[in-house]
């Protein structure tokens, strides 16, 4: 049962998630999908929501902190009022374009680790570390372990190359089975891929050994295309 997740980024608003996860929620329930789907919706969409217990919403970004002086940043005393307890950590796009550090994100892991969230932790790498061959792309991906508890129950990894993130450019079946296989053979987690997911390619993807499921962002952002990937996947083993 592939686990399937939509990234929202920075879309939607407060009311179009409202309908999104309504819709979602009611297709989940009426086709008795039990797989673990999740969404990452912005923080100023977060809300309670009435859905089944397999539809879990969770926070694309938290300070490692209850509260305090972090201007911009939502803590936890945030996520506690809408029960969020799941938490995506190390997006290739907070590590590159926000400049987080392996440090930050290993104090970020650390913190919601010790509260029991589910996180999904992202590796993956950029073009000319690919480029340069597996086993230097492999070294890259486990420097984003340092200081990582890879044996913590609650994980679920995500490989997200980023050379093919927004950028229409799948990694191969060979890409993305080579590089699961051997980080599956070091951490045995739950590893999603991520990176040009669509409707038409998402269940070829999910059916390569080692691959449990999707990390979704682009192609997610549609209510009906959604349902459609979950639809395609719904009944692979």
């Amino acid at each position: 049962m592939p686990i399937i997740a939509s990234n929202f980024k920075t879309n939607h608003t407060r009311k179009s998630t409202s309908l999104f996860i309504e819709k979602l929620n009611n297709y989940l329930q009426s086709n008795d999908i039990k797989d673990e789907v999740y969404v990452f919706p912005t923080s100023t969409s977060l809300d309670s929501f009435n859905t089944v217990s397999n539809l879990l919403l969770g926070v694309q970004n938290a300070y490692p902190a209850k509260n305090g002086s972090f201007t911009g940043e939502i803590g936890l005393e945030q996520l506690e009022e809408f029960d969020i307890k799941t938490i995506l950590i190390g997006h290739s796009e907070r590590r590159h374009i926000l400049g987080e550090t392996q440090e930050e994100i290993a104090k970020k892991y650390e913190f919601y680790k010790n509260l029991g969230f589910r996180i999904i932790y992202c590796i993956g790498e950029p073009l000319e570390i690919k480029n340069a061959g597996l086993e230097k792309t492999l070294e890259y991906i486990y420097e984003q372990f340092i200081d990582i508890d890879t044996n913590y129950s609650n994980l679920i990894l995500a490989y997200e190359p980023v050379w093919a993130i927004g950028t229409g450019v799948t990694a191969t079946n060979d890409d993305i089975g080579s590089v699961h296989k051997a980080i599956k053979e070091k951490i045995n987690k739950p590893l999603l891929y991520g990176g040009s997911v669509k409707v038409e390619n998402v269940k070829e993807i999910c059916k390569i050994e080692n691959v449990d499921g999707a990390l979704i962002g682009t192609a997610s952002w549609k209510i009906e295309d959604f349902i459609k990937i979950i639809e395609n996947t719904k009944d692979l083993k």
